[in-house]
């Protein structure tokens, strides 16, 4: 079977998202996430089960749609079917946005506006960003792109190129309601139980193809060494050798001790070389950029070789 309706669902999601970026109204992602905080609101009880009802009703109805659709459209022609998928896809990365993101603080620290560059950071980290100096500010939102370039860019890739449009929304939906309901609190830890275990299982390839992209496009040496070596000292069993790897190719310091809900914690470091700066940051966005092209240079060799 040809590659090349694989090929135009995945050059045609990333072109949507740069010449569009994300939807500034009716954002469907919005939408799902209004459902998922009902969903939670009703059905929460303290235990897995709950979670895990929760999870399947949040996701399962909207996967049937796209994988109903995409078959349908597949029986007429398996390039409206790509297309379709295209959609689902670009609505589901953020590779644009999150280079406005970034770029934002970047250009916040080059003309030394710290309290500017701690509100830009503010919008895509979690940690308590005025407490933060340049050199942290820089850090917090290179470590923002390299994991989010795993969540949000190549893991989206990769499951809607695997599984179309299904997996495009499966993929994603799944991570939203991570970010929501994956806490460590008392009130999520058995309710979100099955959110964070599903989103970490649909991301431990994508996120190891992730550092192999990060490793290949930056210092390929440091970064392998730094993903062998520091990855599993992170809590996170995806986001350590995204991270890791990452800050070895761009041979940068990172990691360390981060502030959280006025206190802070400890944290393992990463990478290695000089301290995060303004130019870091615009790197690490290059770094994702890159990976992105890289994946559809190899779509594209592929479609060239099953050609031949």
């Amino acid at each position: 079977m040809s590659l090349l309706p694989l090929l135009a669902t995945g050059a045609g999601a990333l072109l949507l998202d740069v010449l569009l970026g994300e939807p500034k109204r009716a954002h469907p992602l919005v939408g799902f996430g209004r459902w998922a905080q009902w969903l939670a609101d009703h059905l929460y009880r303290d235990h897995r089960a709950a979670g895990v009802l929760a999870w399947a009703l949040a996701v399962l109805p909207w996967v049937g749609v796209a994988a109903v659709v995409q078959w349908a459209l597949w029986r007429w022609s398996p390039w409206a079917a790509a297309a379709w998928a295209a959609l689902a896809l670009y609505a589901a990365i953020g590779l644009r946005s999150l280079g406005e993101h970034a770029q934002a603080v970047a250009s916040a620290l080059a003309r030394h506006d710290l309290p500017a560059a701690r509100e830009a950071v503010g919008r895509i980290v979690s940690r308590d960003t005025g407490a933060l100096d340049a050199r942290q500010v820089a850090a917090a939102a290179t470590e923002s792109v390299l994991e989010n370039g795993s969540d949000a860019v190549f893991a989206a890739l990769f499951w809607g190129l695997l599984l179309g449009a299904p997996g495009a929304v499966l993929y994603r939906l799944s991570n939203i309601l991570d970010a929501m309901w994956g806490y460590r609190t008392p009130r999520y830890l058995r309710f979100g139980w099955a959110a964070a275990r599903i989103d970490d299982v649909l991301n431990w390839i994508p996120a190891r193809l992730t550092a192999l992209t990060y490793a290949l496009l930056g210092a390929t040496a440091p970064a392998l060494r730094c993903w062998r070596t520091q990855a599993p000292t992170w809590k996170s069993p995806n986001a350590g050798p995204v991270m890791a790897a990452g800050a070895g190719a761009l041979r940068v310091q990172l990691g360390g001790p981060a502030p959280y809900h006025g206190q802070w914690q400890a944290r393992p470091a990463l990478g290695e070389g000089a301290p995060a700066s303004a130019d870091t940051v615009r790197r690490a966005v290059w770094l994702v950029r890159g990976g992105a092209a890289l994946w559809c240079a190899a779509l594209a060799v592929a479609c060239l070789g099953g050609t031949t």
